[in-house]
């Protein structure tokens, strides 16, 4: 199990796009970022529909004009009425995912108008010089307009809202100034806010206020975006480290709190479960390799499953064979025990496999051999700078691999040591039948005599 450049920085990756197109992401994280960001407008749409249903009942309970009852237009609710239908429009079209970005730009477009349509209602609803309408503070709901666009994590929506809001503010300005004429401009303070006059220096600052802070949220969205990019990149590979790596080891990597090195590691005691196929050499040099791949591919998905449920790490699948241990990447009080638990397991599933491969047809029965010992181990990363491996060694891993191959000289199917057997009997461990001992036999590779037993013949 290998993982190429494991130990590069954050500042030594290289750092996603920045601008507002994602053509140079990979598919799977364009998918992330469009779910995301179909679920922001849901949630756009829905604050903008809480926010005329304010609009609506501030007007209903707030006090009307004098002859409001009695005038022939009233102008607030028709614009609340159109803004209400456009908000349930918009709404419907980010349930079914059609929100295209003309359409944003556009929504941007009629949000704003709206707003600025029901603060110019104001001086007619009330009988007053257009002035009047420049004081009212429903100009604020503005911000959460722009506000609102930064949950896309898009800078350009916030620039657009941004400016589309002062230049409707300005015009809002200009209109009032020729509606009420020059004379209506003043320099006092004090005229300005006890009477419908205008001053532009106040004009002025609401217009800066409105691009400066469209400003300010839109440098964070940039930041934000690149973020979230780098996290949709990284939980991306979380992912399929949890694809190719047992979910144990994915997570000693992904959880990490400092860059993983060639030499960390622990030492700890663990048992170590080798299976393989016999003869597998000979049956993959008989048969094409496409088919070689596909009975890989079946036998590991009948042996993996058996190891997990144990408790039990999958630490590489080294061809035919399978590598696994128990009490190495997370320690265990059980891991003797676990290991024969699965040991057994393996061997009934072995047969369960070749039954099943004899119901699909397949007349060729492969035998599987498996062994486990148990002892002082090391987990930790191996390697270079370029290119680690985290791997389980030591005595136990050799003594396994060894006792796996002796299955074939004894003429069984499983194999441990009695020492092994031992303190899985300690641990809690009760074999499913009665177990035959080898004392003094004689194993490749092992200079002294072992005292085996036999897990399965």
């Amino acid at each position: 199990m290998l993982v190429d450049a494991m130990d590069a920085t954050a500042a030594d990756r290289p750092r996603p796009p920045t601008g507002a197109t994602m053509e140079n992401l990979p598919g799977r994280v364009r998918a992330v970022l469009r779910r995301q960001e179909s679920l922001s407008e849901i949630l756009i749409g829905w604050v903008q529909f809480a926010i005329v249903c304010t609009f609506g009942l501030l007007w209903t309970i707030a006090p009307q004009a004098a002859d409001a009852d009695t005038a022939m237009f009233q102008p607030v609710p028709i614009f609340l009425a159109g803004y209400l239908g456009f908000t349930v429009f918009r709404l419907v079209l980010a349930y079914r995912g059609f929100m295209p970005p003309w359409l944003l730009y556009l929504s941007i477009v009629i949000d704003m108008a709206l707003l600025m349509g029901l603060i110019w209602s104001f001086h007619i609803q009330y009988a007053q010089p257009a002035a009047f309408y420049l004081k009212a503070p429903t100009l604020l709901y503005v911000f959460i307009f722009i506000a609102l666009r930064a949950l896309r994590f898009d800078a350009r929506y916030v620039i657009v809202s941004g400016v589309v809001a002062a230049l409707g503010w300005m015009l809002m300005v200009g209109y009032a100034i020729n509606y009420d004429g020059s004379d209506q401009i003043t320099r006092d303070f004090i005229a300005y806010t006890t009477d419908n006059r205008i001053l532009i220096g106040a004009e002025f600052d609401k217009v800066i206020s409105i691009l400066v802070v469209t400003g300010v949220l839109a440098a964070a969205q940039i930041r934000a975006r690149r973020l979230l990019i780098s996290s949709v990149r990284e939980s991306a590979a979380a992912q399929d480290l949890k694809r190719f790596f047992a979910p144990e080891i994915a997570r000693a990597i992904t959880s990490s709190e400092e860059s993983i090195v060639a030499g960390d590691g622990d030492a700890r005691d663990a048992a170590i479960l080798m299976v393989d196929i016999r003869d597998f050499t000979g049956f993959a040099a008989a048969f094409p390799p496409d088919y070689v791949i596909r009975v890989l591919a079946g036998y590991q998905q009948f042996m993996v499953p058996v190891i997990r449920r144990h408790g039990g790490t999958v630490d590489k699948f080294l061809g035919d064979g399978i590598m696994a241990s128990f009490g190495a990447v997370r320690p265990s009080d059980s891991y003797a025990a676990d290991a024969l638990r699965a040991l057994d397991d393996v061997i009934d599933a072995a047969d369960e496999w070749n039954r099943y491969r004899a119901a699909e047809g397949e007349s060729l029965r492969l035998e599987i051999n498996a062994a486990a010992a148990v002892g002082r181990v090391v987990f930790g990363a191996v390697g270079d700078e370029a290119r680690l491996e985290y791997t389980v060694i030591g005595g136990p891993v050799n003594l396994a691999a060894k006792l796996e191959k002796h299955n074939k000289a004894e003429g069984v199917r499983a194999l441990t040591i009695h020492e092994t057997f031992m303190t899985a009997f300690a641990q809690g461990y009760r074999p499913p039948n009665e177990k035959r001992r080898l004392p003094g036999r004689e194993v490749a590779g092992i200079g002294a005599l072992c005292d085996l037993v036999v897990m399965a013949d």
